[in-house]
């Protein structure tokens, strides 16, 4: 095909959409020209293509993707007399060489990756096709109805003009583009054209020595020779098929077949009247577009789109059919791209799918390719479940050893999320859906292993990636609210202050408390937008108490101690909000009480303590949350910024009853001695009895919170508490 040499890819991506677009036509026409029976001038046709150029530059972008408009371009092409079969590979040779390079740049609509652009230029070529060919099957039709009426009309009018007949029979006979027989009525061919005779491989005895119902294929659809059978009786006039043949040097012929009845003068079924369009090259093009659409280009394995319609299959197959699906995603695989290059990590992806394959080779099983290093394998008509797992150990056997690449040996290591059961249970997107979660339990547990999916442990992935996605939205809804825990001094048993607890009012799972969405919010980044407001309301509220009761300014709530998070700690904003709060609110930094958790301060170097430094230095007092439960060195305590200590409740909790761990007791003084050395405040957290009370009092802890004294609730209840209530 001659088209004129193409642009370089900087220069066409210089040039407006319009250009790109008028020089797409220009290419286009150019091709196809010569294969034209139109009266226009080339410049004309150019102009005439100018529009399909569009609807397929547009096509190509849509969101939802959608061919159709495709198929339309190929029905245009017929209809301006671009017939030739010759057009029809130039157009699919122009739209599959330039058509990506002149319009594959965004106009409008989400991005796309290269391979989702020629994936879907391959869709759009197939689509093509497909219009150029329905659009040229019909027009053929068309020819294919006249040349009967005119056969029917020649052979009923022989009986008074049979010399004028019968030239014009013969002229619209022999000259005719598609093949043409006619055979009585048991079968026997009585006439065939050249162009049939050449379909058969041109050897005429061997097309006449045979009866039409020897013609049968093995692909012949169930309904074919029913409909013949009622032509022959005369309960049908005509009927068009798809349907293969053998040629005489034993290669399939397909065909676009049409049978119809020619009666007498008397109306009685006399003869048979077929014409048949060769369709096979058509059918090779549409079978090489389809496999281009549903395999992988790098690995040649089947890709989401086939992979989805055998799981589909399978999911909704009748009478209760056992399938099993292993999940996998290579371990560690971003690394490897990162170190070596796409390209050793293309070559790792072709030997682990070549890998898999091996695994895969019994009836019922497929793998494929998912995308980038998420594979599947789908086996079905096993006997029981565990064959499912041998599979999935099958797998990470293959995978155990190492690959080859660039003189460096590469360990594979992969995660399988497996998902077993009967069809009809599920649908695909479920089972799909159940193993990619599964797959990441089988990660998150360390990899290289497989996991069994669990309807639990799903449920609880899909509520917390339910509440991972709602976490943003809550926050600007105002679904989050703050319940306060008094913390009580031992010494009087006066409230020194509350601790601020989030709670999260969620619509459809009610009131949640931290340990359900803390980790999300770190997870997500949510946590800084959704710490500063706590510490703003706890703040606000704080400040609140001090208006609302004067008399308490020395002894009442006025301190107010608010979590960190250790994502919060790293923020650059940290310092600069908390003093923003404090001037905003009023409220002395005195007041302000931030707890830090003691994991996120092990190992801390100054960069990361020279924030908490500046808030110490405000006055604002740094609690070392949880302490003794990060392992961390004592000795640190002196480089620390902290100025309490709040001991986690896991020493404390034998104090419930009496007599208490002596061990626990000895401890419990030692840190009590040790921080009142460092003249740190010590804070006794889950105090649920009032023997574990005395005994805290007795060891000098300073303060302390729990359900003793009260539970976390709404600011008002503060001020309602006493000794007495505590007692």
């Amino acid at each position: 095909m001659n088209v004129p040499r193409q642009k370089s890819a900087s220069s066409a991506d210089q040039d407006s959409p319009e250009d790109r677009i008028g020089r797409f036509a220009t290419i286009w026409s150019r091709a196809i020209f010569p294969s034209t029976a139109t009266s226009l001038t080339r410049p004309e046709f150019e102009q005439h293509l100018l529009p399909l150029a569009h609807g397929l530059r547009d096509a190509l972008h849509a969101w939802p993707f959608d061919p159709a408009p495709a198929h339309r371009v190929g029905s245009d092409l017929v209809a301006a007399h671009c017939t030739d079969p010759d057009a029809l590979s130039r157009t699919l040779g122009v739209v599959d060489s330039y058509l990506v390079l002149y319009c594959g740049a965004r106009i409008t609509g989400p991005d796309l990756t290269a391979e989702e652009i020629r994936n879907r230029c391959a869709r759009l070529q197939h689509s093509l096709a497909a219009g150029f060919s329905q659009a040229l099957r019909e027009r053929t039709l068309a020819e294919q109805e006249a040349i009967a009426r005119s056969a029917l009309s020649a052979r009923s009018a022989a009986e008074e003009a049979l010399h004028v007949t019968e030239t014009r029979f013969r002229a619209v006979f022999e000259d005719a583009a598609v093949g043409i027989g006619i055979a009585d009525l048991d079968g026997n061919i009585l006439e065939i054209n050249g162009a049939l005779l050449r379909m058969f491989g041109g050897v005429d005895h061997h097309v006449r020595s045979r009866r039409v119902n020897e013609w049968v294929h093995p692909d012949d659809a169930p309904h074919v020779w029913r409909m013949h059978a009622e032509l022959v009786r005369g309960d049908r006039e005509h009927y068009r098929v798809e349907k293969p043949y053998y040629r005489n040097d034993g290669t399939v012929l397909w065909t676009n077949l049409t049978v119809s009845l020619l009666r007498d003068a008397e109306g009685r079924p006399q003869y048979q009247l077929a014409l048949i369009e060769d369709t096979t090259e058509r059918r090779l093009l549409n079978l090489r577009l389809r496999y281009e659409a549903t395999h992988d280009a790098l690995t040649g394995l089947p890709n989401r789109t086939l992979f989805f319609e055998r799981l589909e299959k399978a999911v909704t197959a009748p009478d209760a059919t056992r399938f099993g699906l292993c999940y996998l995603d290579l371990d560690g695989f971003k690394a490897i791209n990162d170190s070596l290059g796409h390209s050793a990590g293309d070559r790792m992806l072709v030997e682990v799918a070549d890998r898999l394959q091996s695994c895969a080779t019994a009836s019922g099983e497929m793998v494929a390719r998912l995308g980038g290093d998420e594979f599947v394998a789908l086996t079905t008509g096993y006997e029981c479940a565990d064959e499912v797992e041998e599979l999935a150990v099958r797998i990470l056997s293959v995978l155990a050893a190492p690959i080859r690449i660039d003189g460096r040996e590469l360990t594979v290591r992969g995660s399988i999320g497996v998902v077993e059961g009967l069809s009809g249970a599920q649908s695909a997107a479920e089972v799909l859906r159940s193993a990619d979660i599964t797959m990441y339990r089988a990660k998150a547990a360390g990899g290289n292993r497989f996991q069994l999916a669990d309807a639990e442990a799903d449920a609880r992935a899909i509520t917390r990636h339910g509440l991972t996605t709602a976490l943003p939205a809550a926050l600007e809804r105002g679904e989050f609210f703050i319940e306060y825990q008094p913390l009580v001094h031992l010494g009087d048993g006066t409230v020194h202050g509350a601790e601020a607890l989030v709670r999260w009012s969620h619509p459809q799972h009610g009131i949640l408390g931290p340990d359900r969405f803390i980790s999300l919010a770190e997870h997500t980044g949510l946590i800084v937008p959704l710490g500063r407001w706590v510490l703003e309301e706890s703040v606000r509220q704080a400040r609140g108490w001090q208006r609302l009761h004067p008399a308490h300014s020395d002894g009442g709530p006025l301190r107010i101690n608010v979590n960190l998070s250790p994502t919060q700690l790293y923020h650059p904003g940290l310092v600069a909000d908390t003093v923003a709060v404090l001037e905003r609110t009023g409220l002395d930094p005195g007041a302000l009480c931030l707890e830090v958790t003691e994991s996120a301060l092990i190992g801390a170097d100054d960069d990361l303590l020279k924030p908490l430094r500046q808030l110490a230095d405000m006055g604002v007092d740094i609690a070392l949350d949880d302490f003794g439960t990060g392992y961390s060195n004592l000795a640190n305590l002196r480089r620390l910024p902290v100025s309490v200590l709040k001991l986690d409740r896991s020493f404390t909790q034998s104090m419930q009853q009496h007599p208490a761990d002596p061990v626990d007791l000895k401890i419990v003084e030692g840190i009590v001695a040790l921080a009142h050395s460092l003249e740190l405040a010590v804070t006794v957290e889950g105090v649920e009895t009032g023997a574990q009370a005395d005994q805290l009092k007795e060891l000098g802890c300073d303060t302390a919170q729990g359900w003793y004294y009260a539970r976390p609730g709404a600011p008002d209840r503060i001020h309602t508490l006493s000794l007495a209530d505590a007692v």
